[in-house]
């Protein structure tokens, strides 16, 4: 039996546009070696170019279309047109409230062949899941100006907390640790600071791990980065919906990089990884290894696009990691 899986492909602005479009190539092969199941892929133009033209990114009918996808895989929103805060708050942030998109997860280890700032330690020993809330704190969007144009302008931004939002994290992330080989789950905070709301987070922390007894707990001030796994580039970013009622969402977090838009440098490896969570989100586990295998057997053999250090175009990373698809899985097909 096919099982077909609904994806609604919002490429965005920038590089977004031609990493989607090199992370379909590799979906489509994907597809073609596994035919256990289908992408019914459903590209949406709800790009900073569309907002130009119609003042909106999403449709009036875009909820619609979106409800009845399995999975979002987005590229990347911004433009030098578009003030930053507007394409965020009219696109990415609405699917995240709209689509109760409350976790952000983003997995974070050295992957073969790169380098990076903790290169000398094992590839295994630097293998962590950051589990972020998505919806509130900042991105509450609670807040206001006063006497706008004048000298005296006043802004202020409220970040909001919640029990019921921290505590709805807080266990995802106790279980994301449950299910890893160490068991250990580190509360990275700036509650030294902000003496209220991560001071809350702090307590809900504690109480919850008293349920989670086989969970090893730490707590550490925030002050790390992506960067430790060699280059932004390589980042992958699921925004879920733990309860599955609704679409979740898959990207890297590279941004849309407007400056090397169009010259076909732009390094798809973060997308690639992006995509193989939505597969494992999907149920499609097979799917997602033989993806990251792939990825790993051609940054291991040096071939990198110039972020890394290396001279590859994004279509060569892209057809380098389509041939050793084919070329694993023959390996492993039953019918080979």
């Amino acid at each position: 039996m096919t099982t077909t899986h609904k994806i609604a492909s919002i490429p965005g602005d920038g590089i977004g546009i031609e990493v989607i479009e090199q992370t379909v190539r590799v979906l489509r092969t994907i597809e073609g070696l596994f035919q256990s199941f289908k992408l019914d892929i459903n590209t949406l133009d709800w790009s900073s170019k569309k907002f130009l033209e119609t003042g909106t990114y999403i449709p009036d009918d875009g909820w619609d279309v979106l409800e009845g996808s399995d999975a979002i895989l987005f590229g990347a929103v911004g433009s030098p047109d578009v003030p930053d805060e507007i394409s965020l708050w009219g696109l990415i942030l609405p699917l995240r409230k709209k689509l109760n998109q409350y976790i952000n997860l983003r997995p974070i280890r050295i992957l073969p062949g790169l380098s990076a700032p903790l290169k000398n330690c094992a590839e295994k020993d630097l293998d962590w899941m950051i589990v972020r809330e998505n919806s509130e704190g900042e991105y509450a969007g609670q807040g206001g100006t006063t006497h706008d144009d004048t000298p005296y302008t006043v802004a202020n931004e409220v970040a909001v907390f919640t029990r019921v939002g921290i505590e709805r994290t807080m266990r995802f992330a106790f279980d994301v640790a449950r299910g890893r080989p160490r068991k250990k789950l580190t509360m990275v905070t700036k509650s030294n600071a902000q003496r209220y709301g991560l001071v809350l987070w702090d307590k809900v922390f504690y109480d919850v791990a008293k349920e989670y007894p086989d969970v090893e707990i730490d707590k550490m001030l925030v002050d790390l980065t992506v960067a430790l796994a060699g280059s932004i580039g390589v980042a992958a970013s699921s925004s879920l919906d733990p309860t599955r009622k609704n679409p979740s969402l898959f990207e890297p977090i590279h941004g849309s990089a407007p400056d090397i838009a169009g010259l076909g440098v732009a390094n798809p490896i973060g997308t690639f990884w992006s995509a193989a969570e939505m597969l494992r989100w999907l149920g499609e586990g097979a799917a997602a290894d033989l993806l990251m295998g792939a990825v790993e057997t051609v940054t291991a053999a040096g071939l990198k696009t110039k972020d890394l250090g290396g001279s590859s175009s994004l279509a060569q990373v892209t057809d380098a990691v389509i041939s050793e698809l084919r070329t694993s899985y023959s390996k492993v097909s039953p019918m080979s």
